[in-house]
């Protein structure tokens, strides 16, 4: 395996970091991993990593205002979620379609990652993609009742406050993860109300989006994730349209290596009990490619 470090420029200029890690010899395809909010790359490290080893070449990176794609200053730094997708997830898909212009393109998107997917107009070049606790995030999805109220509190009142007195998140000190814009956590916050998410945020146009995906679709859930709880997957998949999706639903006791919840699937520990599955899914719908 080869791994190197690169800087890929969006759409605007920005520096994105990102890391690749090159199967040895002729690869099956390329994998891109498509962070969830405020997760920086090194969570996606074990996982890429075993995809190089299973033949893919794995593309690993951090979205603007975090990690290793953090500005020196993130006061008022200008970045919204809807940016994640339209400059960052679509630079780094050009970016690899044409590193790799003869390779399948795959994606793995985590949570938002999974959104970027159905919102990124470079989606209609990949090959397949799965979708882990990928969900519509409306607040009201959130279980137990204790879950839902921390993250309304988090949302509703701590961002916003923070935001106003800092001028970004400091999510580390607050318990969400990496420090993010306020223009993410402002647009994040805002479309957690609304009852279909930012599928009713006119100014998104995200149905659209989502229906002009057409390739296939491998969508994962556990059922110990208080974020990504069925319905709010189902109201997600729902809207691609025109994808052949297959929605599992995976129990966390029955896959054994202990719990998933919203971030685990991608730790090292279930490298031999949760990856396998999503590895082959890959490599058939690369090899059929």
């Amino acid at each position: 395996m080869k791994i190197s470090e690169v800087s890929v420029p969006c759409a605007d200029g920005f520096p994105l970091g990102v890391t690749v890690r090159e199967a040895a010899g002729r690869a099956l395809g390329v994998v891109l991993v498509h962070p969830a909010t405020a997760v920086p790359e090194r969570l996606y490290t074990a996982f890429a990593e075993a995809l190089a080893a299973r033949g893919f070449h794995a593309v690993t990176y951090d979205y603007r205002g975090i990690g290793r794609s953090r500005p020196a200053q993130l006061r008022g730094f200008p970045a919204r979620m809807r940016d994640w997708a339209d400059l960052d997830v679509e630079s780094v898909t050009g970016w690899a379609r044409a590193r790799w212009p003869d390779a399948p393109l795959l994606a793995v998107g985590h949570s938002f990652g999974g959104h970027a997917i159905g919102l990124c107009d470079g989606s209609r070049h990949l090959t397949a993609a799965a979708l882990v606790a990928s969900h519509a995030g409306c607040l009201r999805f959130i279980t137990p009742l204790t879950e839902r109220l921390r993250a309304t509190a988090l949302l509703k009142i701590i961002c916003p406050l923070t935001a106003a007195l800092l001028g970004y998140i400091p999510s580390r000190r607050i318990g969400i993860g990496e420090d993010l814009p306020k223009g993410v956590a402002r647009e994040w916050g805002g479309w957690t109300s609304l009852p279909r998410y930012f599928f009713d945020d006119p100014t998104l146009d995200a149905a659209n989006r989502f229906a002009r995906v057409e390739a296939p679709l491998l969508i994962l859930g556990f059922d110990d994730d208080p974020w990504a709880t069925p319905p709010g997957i189902d109201l997600l998949a729902a809207h691609f349209s025109r994808a052949r999706i297959e929605r599992r639903q995976v129990s966390a006791k029955a896959a054994g290596g202990g719990p998933i919840g919203h971030f685990g699937f991608f730790r090292r520990q279930h490298q031999t009990t949760l990856w396998p599955q999503l590895f082959d899914w890959l490599e058939a719908k690369a090899v059929a490619a």
